[in-house]
């Protein structure tokens, strides 16, 4: 998987789904914007993985797809740690 199907996949799991121009709306992007970066046309900003990630509740990583752990809240009941 890519990070473009990744936030597409976010968008499309929420409940209630939430269309690209709801999303856009959310994030003060245009639907185009958002179709552009779903669809891998338009390379995602630093900005832009911020906002996805804080509002997914997901870590950069799992947004990128170098991980498949979403958030460090999972990261720790899997490894057994705490957050410091």
């Amino acid at each position: 998987m890519q990070w473009n199907e990744r936030i597409r996949e976010l968008r499309e799991d929420l409940y209630p789904k939430k269309t690209q121009t709801e999303l856009g709306k959310i994030f003060n992007m245009t639907q185009r914007k958002i179709s552009y970066l779903e669809t891998g046309q338009e390379n995602i900003t630093p900005d832009e993985i911020k906002k996805y990630c804080e509002y997914f509740n997901v870590s950069a990583d799992y947004l990128l797809c170098f991980s498949e752990v979403k958030n460090c809240a999972e990261c720790t009941k899997r490894n057994g740690t705490q957050k410091l």
